[in-house]
């Protein structure tokens, strides 16, 4: 079982480290100090299981717990942690178990057990529900990661099988449905088309053409957006309401 360790503390990762070398069947590939960096190392070893720190610089370990699950295949998330006070909070971001430092021998070893049974089933997991929204989308660059933080996405458009992120830094691909974007940012994104979200935010106005098309104007976007006859009303109210 390939694991990966995410704590910002380096006598914390030593200690389970440490730990980890008495479990047989245990390879650790990857030592890491934040959220961002242990996405990557998930990414680029194919963990089975990390071990997750919640309190580190940048994305937290429950933030980056919720982008680990939209991994294919996903791994196991055992966090690791000073404070019992975000139990809830883990399981929620469907964590397979949850220890608390300094970690006993005995309880890693439990588990470690839960993640091998959870790697054996992972296949017919059909993913747990993530009930927090995530502060960043991950767009997957040639091998590598990138986190876009959502307060700086202006819109997001489907084309084929991937939503393209428009944001202030330029353009993303990402692997997820419009569908499940919107339910998870509904109170931030509004459906202007059946192809495209828009930060409610962004809107300045409606305009439409010679032809009878209505778009809609955007802060920091020169392009108009075409809106579809359907959402017009509820996005002349979103103006409105601005």
């Amino acid at each position: 079982m390939k694991v990966v360790i995410a704590d910002d503390e380096p006598l914390a990762r030593e200690r389970l480290r440490t730990l980890l070398a008495q479990q047989p069947g245990v390879e650790l590939v990857a030592e890491v100090g934040d959220g961002h960096a242990a996405l990557h190392a998930c990414a680029e070893h194919d963990a089975d299981l990390i071990l997750l720190d919640i309190a580190m610089p940048g994305i937290d370990g429950l933030e980056t717990a919720r982008h680990l699950a939209a991994f294919e295949p996903r791994p196991a998330v055992v966090f690791c942690t000073a404070y019992d006070a975000h139990a809830l909070s883990a399981f929620e971001a469907a964590a397979v178990d949850y220890l608390v430092k300094p970690v006993r021998p005995e309880r890693l070893h439990a588990a470690l057990e839960r993640a091998r049974t959870f790697t054996i089933g992972r296949d017919h997991d059909g993913g747990a529900s993530l009930h927090r929204s995530r502060t960043h989308l991950c767009a997957r660059l040639r091998g590598s990661l990138r986190l876009i933080p959502v307060e700086e996405v202006y819109y997001l458009q489907a084309e084929e099988k991937y939503v393209v992120v428009h944001h202030a830094r330029g353009e993303d691909l990402i692997e997820e449905s419009l569908k499940s974007l919107e339910q998870e940012f509904g109170e931030r994104f509004m459906r202007i088309h059946r192809n495209c979200l828009v930060a409610r935010h962004e809107l300045v106005e409606v305009r439409r053409d010679h032809d009878g098309h209505v778009h809609a104007m955007l802060r920091h976007v020169q392009q108009p957006l075409e809106v579809s006859r359907r959402c017009v009303a509820q996005v002349r109210e979103v103006i409105q309401r601005l």
